[in-house]
């Protein structure tokens, strides 16, 4: 018959079969980077419940078991939850050797079940008439309890090791709940082995809940002040508990030494005086596990207050960073900090990175730069997080450890504990990388509000000091850029007076032998005698050509020398601008010809200028030959020109202004100016010969439109292009506008207005 006892015991065994389901479901659903110890647990409480299970059928009277029988069974279920404790401690510490426990377990259950069965040829007694004479059931059992002994001390000395191990108190804190694992399990199996009442294995329910707790949960609170609250609780209750003992005996005494004895007045003064003495005891024993188990502390108002005061008016990065680090290390006790700077890069490959510069006090040793990708997972929390990061999530949470080895490498290696960013104006331009407390206590949730506090205080001075360091920076590498810029102009201008000296050396040494070998040409051009040789004549003919070819290029090298020099003499005299520009018109007449090209010449009637004719011939000599070389076959030149009025700039008493247009390449906007400088050459004509002057896109010596520009500057006039743009497809054209005045300043004439030319070519 099944009494109310073994009913109660059963619905107890049901209730807890829940709790263990619930929690093996809870532990199953437990996030990523430690299934295989969350399987191994769910297997633990599944083996506790089918244990209760067993017991609760044969209190039921549902199994006909014996009661030496059920307990046997629940010592082996004692083993085997001792064996797979092992491999869950190995497997949420992430230690290999797993299979090694597991075979090792599995060949002493076996044994020790086949001892008990007796399916050896072993004797009933063994080391008969000794005072160790034992039977093989209590050597079984012996075995067996030894077994777990084994075992559950692996569990533990490996816990140990690990906790010895580890630097870093949020690891250590996340060891600690192996402790009361341990007591609760050892406590558990201890009642069961001795063959008392374990109460259904409540002890190693909770057992089971606090492992599941510390699989599911990631941050679990601070073991260290559980334990020092739980010490004091405890310590509390023991007083309470000795002054109602106290109290108990020293009522029942008193009636029998005092005669006069006043139950009511004696019961007050004895529970007032107990009051007291145990609240003064309590104190006591409080401060004392304090001491013993110290938690340090600080006033956040006060560290925030002093930061701020001491930050607020630095603009040096490098004593910002000694300062803050130092504020934040000795209002917390923390053994080392640094000050990093966050600079937004781009690698080789294109990829955005940040870069990770530690800011060095004086004396302190270099750190490597750190390089994070920004498509990484430790950029991106740090960039979007806006929260600090801890060196446990790093090691603990799987998108960290999946996270690139190089990153992980750097982070370890400073050997820090928690990464504080810091933002400005919503942008990661800074962190704080903070070490260990002293104590060796973890950072709290209070330690993180303030340090996200003190980052946010310390932005608008990083902000501050990095915007003078940039300045700072910016000014060297202008005054670097200035030195260097005069360097650049001294050296341009050496080479400058190297190419004035060059021209006007050639121009004059180069002279005479031209004029000699152009004289001598001529006379034998036309002796009658050469002139009866084809072959003599011809070639004769080309040395001729190319004497004049050179003679002419000496001639625009002698002027630029000339220009150089400032010596260039002009012939003043009227000038004629649409006669000269008409004569100069016509005589590129076969070229003209030759290129299949239209001229246009409509330029109404102008005021003559005083001018020198010849140099200013050679000015639309050369803008003409230009517009031919560079406009192709079947294009369109037009020479336009228009009368200017006076103006106080640079024509006081007017000029007139002539317009050189064609239909060709054009001239790109950043030319504009370049094309008038001595010996200018498009980059793919730089190693080209010269191929004639009016061969399309034909090289030349780069002289002309300097030499016009300095002829044209020499009459105080000026020469300038306008073109949209350079190109050989649709051909945009360019524009070569020349201004020049009426007269030099100072003088005053009549002026004379020319009858106008028109032509057409």
């Amino acid at each position: 018959m099944i009494v109310s006892a073994d009913l109660l015991f059963v619905a107890l065994l049901a209730v807890e079969s829940l709790v263990y389901l619930t929690l093996a479901f809870q532990v199953l659903r437990q996030r990523a980077g430690q299934e295989e110890a969350a399987s191994l647990l769910g297997l633990y409480a599944l083996a506790a419940v089918l244990l209760g299970g067993f017991e609760a059928l044969w209190r039921l009277d549902l199994l006909p078991l014996t009661e030496e029988i059920v307990w046997r069974f629940q010592t082996y279920g004692v083993l085997l939850l001792a064996v797979l404790l092992v491999l869950v401690n190995r497997a949420f510490l992430r230690l290999p050797g797993r299979s090694v426990w597991l075979g090792l377990g599995a060949a002493l259950f076996v044994g020790v079940a086949l001892f008990s069965a007796r399916a050896l040829p072993l004797p009933e007694v063994f080391w008969p008439d000794t005072p160790y004479q034992t039977s093989s059931a209590r050597l079984s059992f012996f075995i067996l309890l030894l077994g777990w002994t084994m075992f559950l001390a692996a569990a533990i000395l490996t816990t140990r090791a690990a906790f010895r191990r580890t630097r870093q108190p949020l690891h250590r804190n996340r060891l600690s709940y192996w402790l009361p694992v341990f007591l609760l399990l050892s406590a558990n199996d201890v009642l069961i082995l001795s063959g008392r009442n374990a109460w259904g294995g409540v002890l190693r329910l909770l057992a089971v809940w606090v492992m599941t707790y510390m699989l599911v949960k990631h941050r679990l609170p601070d073991a260290h002040r559980i334990f020092r609250e739980t010490a004091s609780v405890l310590l509390g209750i023991a007083l309470l508990a000795g002054a109602y003992g106290a109290g108990y005996v020293l009522l029942g005494s008193l009636p029998a030494l005092l005669p006069d004895y006043d139950p009511f007045l004696g019961g007050f003064v004895v529970v007032s005086v107990l009051v007291v003495v145990c609240l003064a005891l309590f104190g006591m024993l409080r401060r004392l596990v304090y001491r013993l188990l110290p938690v340090e502390s600080y006033n956040p108002s006060q560290t925030l207050r002093d930061y701020s005061i001491s930050i607020s008016n630095i603009l040096d990065v490098e004593r910002l960073a000694t300062v803050a680090v130092g504020l934040i290390i000795e209002a917390m006790d923390i053994r080392r900090g640094f000050l990093f700077l966050v600079d937004k890069d781009t690698d080789l490959h294109g990829r955005v990175t940040y870069r990770l510069r530690a800011v060095r006090g004086a004396g302190e040793r270099p750190m490597r730069v750190g390089v994070l990708s920004a498509a990484g997972p430790f950029a991106r929390f740090f960039a979007e997080g806006h929260r600090p990061l801890l060196q446990y999530d790093v090691d603990m949470l799987p998108e960290f450890r999946q996270g690139p080895a190089s990153e992980r490498e750097w982070l370890s290696s400073l050997d820090t504990e928690v990464y504080v960013p810091i933002y400005a104006k919503k942008e990661w331009i800074g962190m704080l990388a903070l070490g260990a407390k002293s104590s060796g206590n973890r950072y709290t949730d209070d330690d993180l509000n303030v340090l996200t506090t003190l980052a946010n205080q310390t932005a608008v001075a990083l902000e501050n000091a990095r915007l003078v360091e940039n300045l700072i920076r910016l000014n060297q590498e202008i005054r670097q850029a200035y030195q260097a810029l005069d360097r650049a102009n001294r050296n341009l201008e050496r080479l400058d007076q190297t190419k004035s000296d060059f021209i006007s050396i050639a121009s004059h040494e180069l002279r005479t032998p031209l004029t000699v070998l152009r004289g001598y040409t001529e006379m034998l051009l036309e002796d009658p005698t050469i002139k009866q040789n084809p072959y003599h004549y011809q070639t004769i003919e080309g040395i001729h050509k190319g004497t004049l070819r050179l003679h002419e290029i000496m001639d625009s090298m002698f002027d630029i020398a000339q220009i150089d020099a400032r010596t260039l003499e002009l012939s003043w005299q009227a000038v004629d601008v649409p006669e000269l520009i008409r004569s100069v018109s016509a005589s590129m007449a076969a070229a003209i010809k030759e290129r299949d090209q239209t001229l246009t010449l409509d330029l109404p009637a102008l005021p003559a200028i005083k001018a020198d004719p010849k140099t200013l011939r050679k000015v639309f000599q050369h803008l003409l030959s230009n517009a031919i070389k560079f406009t192709p076959n079947g294009g369109k030149i037009t020479i336009l020109g228009r009368a200017l009025p006076p103006n106080q700039r640079d024509l006081p008493e007017g000029g007139v202004e002539i317009v050189v247009a064609d239909t060709g390449v054009g001239v790109a906007p950043e030319y504009h100016d370049l094309i008038f400088t001595k010996f200018y050459q498009p980059e793919e004509d730089l190693n080209k010969h010269s191929t004639g002057k009016t061969k399309f896109k034909g090289s030349g010596a780069g002289l002309g439109l300097a030499l016009s520009r300095g002829i044209v500057e020499a009459h105080g006039g000026r020469i300038w292009v306008e073109s949209p743009g350079y190109d050989e497809v649709t051909c945009p054209g360019s524009q070569f506008h020349v201004v020049l005045p009426l007269r030099r300043q100072g003088e005053s004439e009549t002026v004379r207005i020319s009858e106008g030319a028109r032509l057409k070519l």
